[in-house]
């Protein structure tokens, strides 16, 4: 079954289509990264699954029913969007078992979820003395407070540093091993890599994948960066691999060689034949943030930019009669 599962869904704002015609389904179970640039529709996209804004077309379902009825699958749902607010006088206990109340829950299942999360030695302590990652432990523990099916993180972990992404990390990847599916939207593309066991990508709102990490990680290039000892020495060792039937590309400070890391010697043998010495040598594969960045096409600040280009904006003329809208311009 699918726990997710989308039929054109498409969501404007304006002039802006912030998710455009995204037909998408999600299997049930593991930890589903979903990843695009900033502002290319993943909040928004979550947002409509969990019936907090309302599509402009399309459908979707959640568990089997429809985002019209969020009422019917809230129960089977838990979530963590932005940032997460608590009391920060009161302890994490106390602050739990008020959420579990105000859902009906009984508030033993306060304790359970501190245990789950890794916190059941902390649970007296007050909030505000819990690190930035705690906090996000806690409020995965929040949302885990229905023993949901499904469980949606949109950026987990924004503003940790590197012990508490580690921490979170771990957390996720050991939920998804107990058969909960969870989709996880973030921009840390190692993170995804480390944690996810598929991956959904959209780019200005268009689905440009959806499947197996090790699927889109096929699409990774396996090359060897390649430098000589002399700058100069380039163009010339550039134009003798690919004399030899190599890929190769020049970069300002090295060739990139389209070739496997057992073609190391072969290249480094060439060079040396024809009185070139290099100075780097080294094979290197691809990462899922190259892959992504080839995918694309941009990076955040580019994004950004073409975003604001989609809106549209009115360019006036003064006349005697006031302001008049003169075209559109993008």
């Amino acid at each position: 079954m699918s726990v997710i599962a989308t039929q054109g869904l498409t969501k404007k704002f304006g002039d802006l289509v912030a998710v455009d015609d995204l037909n998408l389904e999600i299997p049930q179970g593991g930890v589903v990264g979903f990843v695009g640039p900033n502002g290319s529709g993943k909040s928004t996209t979550i947002r409509m699954l969990l019936g907090l804004i309302t599509p402009t077309s399309g459908e979707a379902q959640v568990l089997g029913v429809s985002i019209s009825k969020p009422a019917k699958f809230a129960q089977r749902v838990g979530a963590l969007i932005e940032s997460p607010s608590f009391v920060p006088g009161l302890s994490a206990d106390a602050n739990l078992r008020s959420l579990a109340a105000l859902r009906g829950l009984p508030a033993a299942r306060a304790r359970e979820v501190m245990e789950t999360v890794g916190l059941g030695g902390r649970g007296r302590d007050p909030v505000k003395n819990y690190s930035l990652g705690m906090k996000q432990r806690l409020a995965i523990a929040a949302a885990l407070l229905p023993d949901p099916e499904l469980l949606i993180l949109d950026e987990p972990t924004n503003g940790l540093d590197p012990a508490g992404i580690v921490e979170v990390r771990t957390l996720l990847q050991r939920l998804g091993s107990e058969g909960r599916t969870l989709l996880v939207s973030s921009h840390l593309l190692s993170e995804i890599e480390a944690a996810c066991d598929r991956v959904v990508v959209i780019r200005f709102g268009k689905l440009m994948f959806s499947g197996e990490l090790g699927e889109l990680m096929r699409r990774a290039i396996v090359h060897v960066e390649v430098a000589p000892e002399h700058a100069e020495d380039l163009p010339r060792l550039a134009e003798l691999y690919r004399s030899r039937g190599w890929e190769a590309e020049a970069q300002p400070t090295h060739i990139a060689v389209k070739a496997p890391p057992g073609a190391s010697a072969e290249l480094n043998r060439l060079a040396m034949d024809n009185g070139i010495a290099l100075a780097v040598l080294t094979p290197r594969e691809d990462t899922l943030e190259d892959v992504f960045l080839r995918m694309t096409g941009v990076v955040d600040g580019d994004h950004a930019l073409l975003r604001s280009r989609q809106k549209g904006k009115r360019r006036y003329t003064l006349s005697r009669r006031g302001p008049a809208a003169d075209e559109e311009v993008s």
